[in-house]
């Protein structure tokens, strides 16, 4: 039966949430820190449970870059994942090696974008949030649904249909993972913490 490893990225596959650092990385830390007084009270209101978190995720995203040419923030995250290699948990990626070398298939899902996920590893499928473009820039807006909770699940199932056909090995470190862990045949919450 073949083999299937779905690995979370922020939290699991690194130290710290990407988009805060991310953010960071491409627009200064003043920037960075007006941006977020701006949207505290929407951050304080999704961690108490009454704002979604997509919603809140896509309007700190839409602050930050809409309008920026859609090359430049491409370029951005490939510097990114370039300048910030100590953000990733060395056991998550020997792990990630030794599910290559098993020949299995190897899925990153991430509610990140993946302009700055796919190159911390560009040899590995990146299924996360899409931006959307429109006449080269982005719009703000996200392409695809947040890839969080259950979209998870529904990304891999709208890949890998036939669920009987795979064996799933999952690894996760938070809410946004519950369902994915709970989908798979072996599951490992919070694995590669020292």
């Amino acid at each position: 039966m073949k083999k299937i490893y779905a690995f979370d990225f922020d939290g699991t596959l690194t130290t710290r949430d990407t988009l805060v650092e991310f953010i960071r990385y491409a627009c200064g830390n003043r920037a960075f820190c007006w941006g977020f007084l701006r949207y505290s009270p929407l951050l304080i209101l999704m961690k108490l449970g009454y704002y979604p978190n997509w919603k809140v995720k896509q309007q700190v995203f839409s602050y930050f870059f809409k309008g920026m040419p859609y090359e430049e923030f491409a370029q951005l995250g490939r510097l990114f994942a370039l300048d910030c290699q100590h953000l990733l948990r060395p056991k998550g990626v020997e792990m990630v090696k030794k599910a290559q070398a098993e020949q299995a298939e190897v899925l990153i899902v991430s509610a990140s974008i993946d302009n700055w996920v796919q190159p911390f590893f560009p040899e590995v499928r990146v299924v996360g949030t899409q931006v959307e473009v429109k006449d080269g820039h982005l719009t703000g807006r996200f392409l695809t649904k947040n890839c969080y909770g259950q979209e998870k699940v529904d990304r891999i199932l709208a890949i890998y249909r036939h669920r009987q056909e795979y064996e799933l090995i999952a690894f996760g470190d938070s809410r946004g993972d519950k369902e994915l862990l709970a989908f798979a045949d072996e599951a490992h919450y919070k694995p590669f913490r020292v």
